[in-house]
């Protein structure tokens, strides 16, 4: 079943929408200085991501970019979840000084003097551009949400042995590599990697502290949803202002409740494993190179390198060579 269309955003699932988010998103005039685009940092040929440690715009950032398959399904957007919705967190990139350079007057004024960006803004909304140029970005950033989310992961093997445990049909799971069997234990078992990662798309959708340091320089910090918090609760564009097309007021539930607290500092957002083999490299920083990697350094934690509000669940798991094996063999099953 498709999920549900975003009630924040009114042109979710609307077909001109979508087709002009698409092309929205490969615009290179939408930046600063017209040479780059959405794709520049998030390449389809990569599964929407870049393959660097850090993502770069006007400089290098602080922050790995994260790849954008199945990105309808999160809560939060960012590694700090300073954004609530897609298309306030599809806005940010392109007005960020650091990112695309851009700037509300430049968007309006784009799509007031090109005739045939004119004509896609009339027909995914219905209106030409307006005078109002925060208007007409918001409309940009709606449009880019929801070509964003038609991004999702096809069907894995997982997928296939998990239906078929469903319908004990034995023949097909047996299909499934021993390895990744073996490795599915683990991560349910000795591992628990299911506490963080689980769901359809093996993540809890929130935040955790797993000892990745968040020093980028000396004497600066990346505070990690710390920060976030600070700017979604300082955002115009967050679920609670005006922005949004939901009446109900429903999907900013969880806005509602957001509170700012000390343990926040050094706390990224908990990643889907979907697609992981294909995302590297890893954490909010790109500090790890390769999924083997990420399982060793679960494997070999130090518990003197978690900060002081940090998961406490997080214990060195001790894995034996071949372990490390089969847990990498599930994880590129996803």
């Amino acid at each position: 079943m498709a999920p549900a269309n975003d009630p924040s955003n009114r042109f979710s699932g609307q077909a001109e929408a979508v087709e002009f988010g698409r092309k929205l998103f490969f615009e290179k005039r939408l930046s600063g200085n017209g040479l780059s685009s959405c794709a520049t940092c998030h390449l389809p040929e990569r599964h929407f991501t870049d393959g660097k440690a850090r993502g770069e715009g006007f400089v290098v950032l602080e922050r790995n970019t994260p790849g954008l398959l199945n990105v309808r399904l999160n809560r939060w957007f960012g590694w700090d979840g300073a954004a609530d919705s897609l298309w306030s967190q599809s806005l940010r990139p392109i007005v960020d000084k650091r990112e695309m350079a851009a700037s509300t007057t430049h968007v309006g004024k784009l799509m007031r003097s090109d005739p045939r960006l004119a004509e896609d803004y009339r027909k995914a909304f219905g209106m030409p551009p307006s005078e109002d140029d925060d208007l007409v970005t918001l409309n940009t950033g709606k449009s880019l949400a929801a070509f964003q989310e038609t991004l999702v992961t096809g069907r894995t093997s997982f997928d296939d042995f998990r239906d078929a445990l469903e319908r004990r049909d034995a023949k097909a799971a047996n299909q499934y590599p021993a390895a990744a069997q073996r490795g599915l234990r683990i991560f349910v078992g000795k591992g628990n990697c299911f506490v963080c990662h689980f769901g359809p798309n093996f993540t809890n959708g929130e935040f955790g502290d797993i000892g990745i340091p968040f020093f980028v320089a000396p004497g600066k910090v990346d505070p990690g949803r710390y920060g976030g918090i600070q700017k979604l609760l300082e955002s115009r564009a967050n679920l609670l202002g005006g922005f949004s097309d939901d009446a109900s007021g429903k999907s900013a539930a969880s806005t509602r409740h957001v509170r700012l607290e000390h343990r926040n500092w050094g706390e990224f957002r908990v990643p889907s494993l979907r697609n992981v083999a294909n995302t590297a490299p890893y954490m909010h920083n790109g500090h790890l190179a390769t999924l083997r990697d990420v399982v060793r350094y679960y494997s070999e934690l130090n518990e003197d390198r978690l900060h002081a509000d940090g998961e406490k669940i997080l214990k060195p798991l001790r894995l034996t060579d071949a372990e490390v094996d089969d847990l990498v063999a599930f994880l590129q099953s996803l």
